[in-house]
Order: C-alpha cells, then sequence, then structure tokens
C-alpha cells in the first residue's frame, strides 16, 4: 500500500504534502526530525491521508497536490473546514 499524506505543523500552522509506502514510519520520521524539509517545522498531526494500491498512483496525486493546482485547493478547503469543525 502507498499512502499520500498531509500534516499540520503545530508549531507554525502550515501544511506539509508527502509520500510513502509505511505511514507509521514516515510519521514518526517526521516527528523525530529525520526529514530535513520538516525538522523545524516540528511537531505534526497527521491531518488527512489516501492510500493507494499502485506506487505510480501514488507519487502522481502527490505531485498534484504538491502543484499548488485545484487538486491542492480542494483539499485545502477541505482540510480548513475539517479542522474549524473540530475546534468547536
Amino acid at each position: 500500500m502507498h499512502y499520500v499524506y498531509t500534516l499540520l505543523s503545530t508549531k507554525d500552522k502550515n501544511l506539509y504534502v508527502g509520500c510513502t509506502n509505511n505511514l507509521r514510519r514516515r510519521l514518526a520520521e517526521h516527528d523525530e526530525g529525520e526529514s530535513f524539509a520538516t525538522a523545524p517545522r516540528r511537531p505534526f498531526k497527521l491531518a488527512y491521508y489516501e492510500a493507494y494500491v499502485a506506487e505510480d498512483d501514488a507519487l502522481r496525486r502527490e505531485k498534484m497536490l504538491k502543484l499548488r493546482g485545484q487538486a491542492r485547493k480542494h483539499l485545502m478547503t477541505r482540510l480548513v473546514a475539517s479542522l474549524r469543525q473540530a475546534q468547536n
């Protein structure tokens, strides 16, 4: 199984999109500062993830979300609405 995930930095409230074949391991790596790109933004909460059977599909989806196009805009709108709901 391959996963595309979105992390929320509780430090600066920014979102990070990534892809992995082992979601639990990758989340631990982010929280332990083993990822250069996200180490200064720790700690994180898993905000969202999608599961894919094919690695190519997951990589394609990650790329779509990172390009800041309609796919990213739609996901961010959904996440913001979910976060607001969770705070109430």
